[in-house]
């Protein structure tokens, strides 16, 4: 069997899966369980709706419950980010050189990427393109609508 594929997480990635998964087992997984005792205190299961939608909440968590297990088991955290070029952990401001728009983005992994809090992905267009690049350098972003430049301003 293969290697598990690594997930890329910074430190507060990695610290908001974990406080996830440990309330889903602390909090939720109790919640679930009362409601499927209380569904099947009610008497016939075939036709018990109660029961029914416990039984799939439960499912549900416990998915999820998994999902979260591999992730963290699978992470690699991202150390302190190099300031000298652009990596995964990065904050990085650019410019757009068409237009001279400012942007800040911080690069994550695809699993944390959240584009309306400015966290983009180390896969996408902007954040592959920029990796490995340093202050002043200008780079091409190829996207599916064309390619457009950027111009790398700071790195923290």
């Amino acid at each position: 069997m293969g290697k598990s594929p690594e997930i890329l997480l910074t430190a507060e990635g990695f610290l908001e899966l974990e406080t996830e998964l440990n309330d889903l087992k602390i909090n939720r997984r109790p919640e679930v369980i009362k409601a499927l005792k209380e569904a099947r205190a009610l008497g016939d299961l075939s036709e018990n709706a109660d029961y029914d939608a416990a039984r799939d909440e439960q499912a549900k968590l416990e998915g999820r419950i998994k999902e979260l297990e591999y992730k963290l088991e699978n992470a690699k955290i991202i150390a302190q980010a190099n300031t000298e070029s652009v990596d995964v952990g990065s904050t990085v401001t650019i410019s757009y050189v068409d237009d001279d728009e400012i942007e800040e983005y911080k690069i994550v992994g695809s699993l944390e990427a959240d584009p309306f809090n400015n966290k983009i992905s180390n896969e996408s267009p902007i954040g592959s393109a920029i990796i490995g690049h340093k202050v002043d350098e200008i780079v091409t972003v190829k996207t599916p609508n064309g390619s457009f430049d950027v111009k790398i301003v700071a790195i923290a």
